[in-house]
């Protein structure tokens, strides 16, 4: 990306990064290849299967021992989960960014990506999913979220912290995930939404939504898991139309459960069928509901698919 007088930042003509090729040639053997040359916002679902191709072609042909993906941090999040849920190999995955473009004073551009290739260098790297480093930090891709739309630091993981850390004398790992979850998909051909709920909503949005023929809604509920019970009606005929609900919180940090047993509450959603993510952000659950979507329409299973 490059910043013109109007400070205006936009896609420059070519990307800065593969232009510090003597730097980086010095890390490891580099393979550059160029997908695409988009904005963060530009990514859709679609990128997001050529990435994981790509990655899978090479883990077949075993000619990798670890990629590195620069992404915008807008979505970086999301590609990274989407990886992480899909690619087969089993070598090292990083995703970084940059959040100062590359003519700033304190780029953090090719500092990211240095970090990054040390990572996916790194043996001990393998067999963690894919990984986001960003910032001297490591970080899984099903935990990390931008929490800062400008700060350096933005990239952070609220419910566990990173996994590891990038120092000048090495990559050293402090913890790693107990489990991994991985789906056989081969297109993405579903349509889900995120609904974020509010203070006094009720079933309108619920109901127009369904109108629009989707195949699954994310909801970002109240606290632990709780809905206006205005919303209720709305939320049980998805549900009778066999479109799966999932609800997370829109609450920054926790788990939803289903505790509160008034109207709207927890309790009475969960009996109703809806479906509580364990721990995951909106635009994450979206990303695996579409993935489970494409596994199966068997309500018990994609419930089990979000216990995990």
């Amino acid at each position: 990306m490059s910043e013109d007088n109007s400070g205006a930042v936009k896609p420059g003509a070519k990307n800065p990064l593969t232009e510090e090729g003597q730097i980086l040639s010095g890390l490891a053997n580099l393979i550059v290849e160029e997908p695409f040359h988009l904005p963060s916002p530009h990514i859709t679902l679609r990128d997001m299967m050529t990435l994981k191709q790509m990655l899978d072609h090479y883990a077949e042909k075993n000619w990798i021992d670890g990629a590195v993906i620069t992404h915008g941090t807008d979505t970086l999040e999301e590609t990274a989960y989407f990886l992480d849920l899909t690619v087969k190999a089993n070598f090292p995955i990083v995703v970084t960014g940059a959040m100062r473009s590359s003519n700033e004073i304190g780029s953090d551009g090719l500092y990211n990506l240095i970090s990054a290739i040390r990572v996916a260098s790194s043996e001990d790297a393998r067999n963690k999913g894919v990984l986001v480093v960003l910032n001297d930090e490591i970080h899984t891709a099903e935990n990390v979220t931008k929490t800062h739309t400008s700060n350096v630091s933005t990239f952070q993981s609220p419910q566990f912290g990173p996994i590891g850390i990038v120092t000048k004398q090495g990559i050293l790992f402090h913890h790693m995930p107990s489990y991994h979850e991985n789906y056989a998909i081969s297109d993405i051909t579903k349509k889900v939404v995120i609904v974020k709920a509010h203070a006094g909503m009720d079933s309108s949005l619920l109901l127009a939504v369904q109108d629009l023929k989707v195949h699954g809604v994310v909801i970002e509920a109240l606290g632990q898991g709780n809905m206006p019970p205005a919303t209720v009606p709305g939320i049980k005929a998805l549900i009778a139309n066999n479109i799966p609900v999932v609800i997370v919180s829109r609450a920054f940090n926790g788990i939803v459960q289903d505790i509160y047993a008034y109207e709207g509450g927890g309790k009475q959603l969960k009996e109703a069928g809806v479906i509580f993510s364990n721990g995951l952000n909106g635009q994450k659950a979206r990303i695996k509901l579409l993935i489970a979507l494409e596994v199966t329409n068997d309500m018990k299973e994609i419930e089990e698919m979000f216990r995990n």
